[in-house]
């Protein structure tokens, strides 16, 4: 099967853990290893990841210079998706005892310059603040803030993916073997001109969202999209919680779930099993569990899915 792996934050950075490189490079090794499964079961793979973290790093870091000398949110994305695909590949390398191919490609993601994300920022980026601290930046920056569990953070503009024009490059490198890490940080965001040519727009692209466009067109049997829940749940957080295993399409698109996690996911897991394919749900170390239907929440078109999803 062709799988589309996408590693949700804590495959780099644990919430409260510093952003240090020997943090990232740790939780990288241990995602590759649960990555090098998949393959040594006979699995063809494309990994994506997010970069919510590591660009607002960047982004701090900006900071620094004159504000018309920092650089934009686009090539920050492209800075984030060579560093962090540069860890992915090295470990995942590691973890097959370099015994298949693996490449990194930055890979642009056409977005809709009239998207109404641009009016509304949504996308956390950055460490999080206690609140005095998030406006006293926030009117320093001109950021846009907003709450994040119980803390705050800096948002951004998140538009729907539309395209993605380096498909071409990424089937030539599948039809070769190669194991691909693309699309990290949900892509570089990019507007399509009216003379055909393309450039950079401020935005970063919701990662669930561009990796099941990116499953779609690649036309691959199966997403994973893996973090740090054993499954999504009902009444999550309540003493009813129970975690769902089966549903389909229309029921996920049902359910009402958290817009800053499981929501997204879920939106982005429907999508993509109206296709045909499987798209899964679940905790990092269980992604070869989730191919089986043995772990995790299943998304798929099937007669014998209940409609209203199964909690057990």
């Amino acid at each position: 099967m062709l799988v589309v792996a996408a590693l949700g934050g804590n495959a780099l950075l644990q919430r409260g853990e510093p952003l240090t490189a020997d943090n990232q490079r740790a939780n990288v090794r241990a995602a590759s290893a649960a990555l090098a499964d998949v393959v040594r079961a006979g699995h063809r793979l494309v990994v994506t990841h997010g970069n919510g973290p590591q660009v607002g790093l960047l982004a701090l870091q900006g900071a620094a210079y004159k504000p018309d000398e920092a650089f934009p949110l686009d090539v920050l994305g492209a800075e984030t998706g060579g560093m962090i695909g540069y860890m992915i590949e090295q470990e995942l390398e590691n973890a097959l005892d370099h015994a298949h191919p693996v490449a990194t490609l930055l890979t642009q993601v056409v977005v809709d310059a009239d998207d109404p994300a641009f009016q509304a920022p949504t996308k956390f980026i950055g460490p999080v603040y206690a609140r005095d601290e998030a406006e006293t930046r926030a009117a320093a920056a001109g950021w846009t803030i907003a709450q994040d569990g119980d803390k705050w953070r800096r948002v951004v503009p998140s538009p729907k993916p539309q395209d993605i024009p380096d498909l071409r490059v990424l089937r030539l490198l599948l039809d070769q073997g190669v194991i691909v890490i693309c699309t990290g940080g949900g892509g570089i965001p990019v507007l399509r001109l009216p003379d055909g040519s393309m450039t950079g727009i401020e935005a970063v692209i919701d990662k669930d969202a561009a990796s099941a466009l990116l499953a779609r067109r690649l036309g691959a049997d199966a997403l994973l999209l893996l973090t740090d829940v054993d499954a999504a749940y009902r009444d999550f957080g309540t003493d009813h919680a129970a975690p769902i295993r089966r549903l389909t399409p229309e029921a996920a698109r049902a359910l009402d779930l958290p817009e800053g996690s499981m929501g997204p996911k879920m939106a982005a897991a429907a999508d993509f099993a109206d296709g045909g394919g499987l798209a899964g749900i679940g905790r990092l170390k269980d992604a070869l569990a989730l191919l089986d239907g043995a772990a995790g929440t299943q998304v798929r078109v099937s007669p014998s899915t209940p409609e209203k999803g199964d909690s057990q």
